[in-house]
């Protein structure tokens, strides 16, 4: 019996050993992973052994995340970089390409409230400018990078998930600046998902509410509400949003979470004004 593969069998061989090789070691960037949701998906992915690019402005943080990783996980990266420079995205990328080859999954996480509680009217034009920078164009030229790499690598594509927020949805009160962001992002995850679909470029988006971290501390004492009112709101296990990352990020690229928001239960956002 002859058992030898032709040609184009061999071919067809060598390329599936080549995707299970690279779904093996799988890659993913983290933006603003020096804290908070970033810190928690950063662990979560190390822990399940993906190699992680842990990005941040300072390197501190960065490396304390690294080090809550368990032993045995995958491997981390950690990178100096301010999303809203576009030389640093591009030394970002190009240093994960450089170390791992390839690149699987960018979660475009880095942003900032911007001052908090000041009326739109008082807002400084630099203030607004620098949520924008962070949030909006941060998240775009993390995208444009993340999209080159995951069309140009073989095997192709990849996938991006943005961090949006319940503020992509209804506003709180006096948060202009962080609302208009988040629902520009919304517009941004389902442009990149139209074009992505060619080269297999996977991008969604998950909206989190009131996820326990530094960046919420002040929730649980009193949050100033849209009647004027003051009252505390409930937190949850900011582990339970990285988990539902972890989650998007391994199904396979022909299945997408497209959106999902993930928040405490009892928060007030169904109802919210």
């Amino acid at each position: 019996m002859n058992t030898a593969r032709t040609p184009d069998e061999e071919s067809a061989a060598e390329e599936r050993t080549a995707e299970e090789s690279a779904r093996a070691r799988r890659v993913a960037v983290v933006t603003g992973a020096g804290s908070g949701i970033g810190r928690a998906v950063a662990v979560e992915l190390l822990t399940a052994g993906w190699s992680v690019a842990l990005a941040g402005r300072r390197p501190e943080p960065l490396a304390e995340t690294a080090a809550a990783a368990p032993a045995g996980g995958g491997t981390a990266l950690t990178v100096r970089a301010d999303v809203s420079r576009p030389e640093d995205v591009a030394a970002l990328f190009g240093a994960v390409r450089d170390r791992f080859g390839r690149l699987d999954l960018l979660f475009n996480n880095a942003g900032t409230f911007g001052p908090g509680g000041v009326p739109v009217e008082d807002l400084p034009y630099e203030a607004w400018r620098h949520v924008v920078d962070t949030n909006l164009n941060g998240a775009f030229l993390c995208a444009q990078a993340a999209y080159r790499q995951m069309k140009e690598q073989h095997p192709q594509g990849g996938r991006i998930i943005n961090n949006g927020s319940i503020s992509a949805h209804t506003p709180r009160p006096h948060s202009v600046a962080y609302t208009a962001t988040k629902h520009a992002l919304t517009g941004l995850t389902k442009s990149l998902s139209l074009d992505g679909r060619p080269y297999g470029i996977a991008v969604g988006q998950i909206d989190i509410g009131n996820a326990a971290t530094e960046m919420t501390a002040g929730m649980q004492t009193g949050a100033l509400q849209a009647n004027g009112e003051t009252a505390p709101e409930p937190v949850m296990d900011v582990a339970d949003v990285a988990r539902t990352v972890r989650h998007m990020a391994e199904l396979p690229l022909e299945a997408n979470v497209q959106f999902a928001t993930v928040m405490a239960t009892a928060m007030p956002y169904v109802g919210r004004g």
